[in-house]
């Protein structure tokens, strides 16, 4: 193991000696991903409460809300917003981050609203889950290694624009300043790396 690992390993575990409570309810739909994850983290310290759905997850937040919590957006049975406003309002110093395969401003704004501290595009390493977890508050994050394109910035940003006009085309077009069949002709297309 280098130098760089083990210090890392050793602030996580000072950091998780700092918390006290390492109980974390993990909800993903998921089940290898989750079982996966839930053995990365359980190894780094965390006492881990697997949910598949956000009814499970509700349940578990209800009769013994955790410290932390790691929830993936879209579910079949919702959507784990749902989860981490439960979360925050049963216990507001839980730390909880949100995961998706669907990435894009708009949903990382609304998990950030209702009380996550962090969003992270699947597939999401533990390591990546555990920083975002045990981040400190007045702590900057740190610069991205890879950062999304410019290309990727404006599609974001005009996908952002399509879903607050409730997936219009004509409106999204007229506050973007845009044509309406270049619209169409970007939104057709995949995301720029």
């Amino acid at each position: 193991m280098d130098d760089d690992s083990t210090d890392s390993k050793s602030a996580i575990e000072a950091r998780l000696a700092e918390i006290g409570d390492r109980t974390l309810i993990l909800l993903d739909d998921d089940a290898p991903f989750r079982q996966r994850l839930a053995r990365a983290l359980e190894v780094r310290g965390f006492t881990v409460t697997p949910a598949e759905s956000v009814s499970e997850a509700l349940k578990i937040i209800e009769t013994n809300p955790p410290a932390f919590g790691v929830m993936d957006m879209r579910l079949e049975d919702g959507n784990g917003l749902k989860a981490v406003e439960a979360l925050h309002q049963k216990r507001p110093d839980a730390r909880a981050i949100m995961l998706t395969g669907y990435g894009n401003i708009a949903t990382a704004v609304a998990a950030v609203k209702s009380g996550a501290v962090d969003y992270l595009s699947k597939p999401a390493d533990a390591d990546d889950v555990v920083k975002a977890l045990l981040a400190l508050e007045d702590h900057a994050p740190e610069a991205p290694e890879n950062p999304m394109s410019a290309d990727r910035v404006r599609w974001e940003h005009i996908q952002r624009v399509y879903a607050l006009c409730n997936h219009n085309v004509s409106e999204t077009a007229r506050r973007l300043n845009m044509h309406r069949r270049t619209l169409q002709r970007i939104l057709a297309k995949r995301a720029p790396k």
